[in-house]
């Protein structure tokens, strides 16, 4: 298992997460202009979240999910060790010692040599 120290703090933003699952339909937006793997993905409920475009089936308008995913963003503070479980446009999904989990971006990252 993976794991890392936060080198920057890191904070969720104010809208609630995104859930999409496999075979969803999804309205594609715009690419994040910071982090341009992720396209903002609008559900059929209206909400609306960015998600990494590799997720869908086209690249704009109309689009069907092929896989599962959560935009949950996780705090992190400065000095804290996480556990990494995997990572994926840029971001790693990660827990802390609380048990809770969200993504955090690998920038604001460094990953522990364990040897």
């Amino acid at each position: 298992m993976k794991r890392a120290r936060v080198i920057a703090t890191h904070r969720t933003p104010d809208r609630p997460a995104v859930r999409v699952a496999t075979g969803d339909r999804v309205t594609l937006g715009e690419r994040d202009t910071d982090w341009p793997h992720f396209v903002w993905a609008t559900l059929a409920s209206g909400l609306g979240g960015w998600i990494p475009a590799a997720m869908f089936d086209a690249e704009r308008g109309a689009a069907t999910a092929l896989d599962d995913y959560d935009t949950r963003e996780l705090d992190a503070e400065a000095g804290e060790t996480l556990v990494l479980h995997h990572e994926m446009a840029d971001w790693w999904w990660a827990e802390n010692v609380l048990g809770k989990a969200g993504w955090v971006p690998a920038r604001n990252l460094e990953l522990i040599d364990e040897r």
